[in-house]
């Protein structure tokens, strides 16, 4: 493959407008000490107060071993807190601190611009149409990450189209 084909290929675009996503993000957030990665994992306990590190994982499709850096860094900032599970005492269920529920709604506006401003070189109607396709390439491709999305561990379900 020649170099002008790999910049016109899928995979190519796709890790490009990754690296510039979380260049925009960091740009955006950076009075947070926050990674894109940090970030979905506290929304991710936010909304699941009391889950493991597995259920947290399926929940945010990250894999294991990243979701359990994630946790440790996380916990070592103070924003999540690990205790021993009711019926499991190895399983660590994760709980959001004080700290940890204040830094989550003091980004979460500078990461809505951030998601606005990755769609802002397209016209409205094109954004619709991107994340519909996107939403939808994702959904249709979920089973071959390495972290499947698993909500309520399950498969995703289909998206909502637009």
């Amino acid at each position: 493959m020649a170099v002008l084909e790999l910049h016109a290929a899928p995979g190519h675009l796709i890790r490009r407008l990754q690296q510039i996503a979380v260049a925009l993000f960091m740009a955006e957030t950076g009075d947070y000490d926050l990674t894109p990665l940090q970030y979905a994992a506290l929304l991710g306990v936010r909304e699941n107060p009391g889950c493991d590190q597995t259920t947290l994982a399926y929940y945010v499709a990250l894999d294991r071993s990243t979701i359990a850096d994630v946790v440790e860094r996380l916990e070592g900032k103070g924003l999540i807190r690990r205790k021993p599970g009711a019926h499991d005492r190895r399983t660590k269920r994760l709980d959001l601190t004080a700290a940890g529920r204040k830094l989550v709604t003091a980004a979460s506006p500078a990461v809505g611009a951030v998601q606005d401003a990755i769609l802002a070189p397209l016209k409205p109607a094109e954004r619709a149409v991107f994340m519909a396709l996107l939403r939808r390439l994702v959904h249709l491709n979920n089973e071959h990450s390495r972290a499947p999305l698993r909500l309520n561990g399950e498969e995703s379900r289909p998206p909502k189209t637009a």
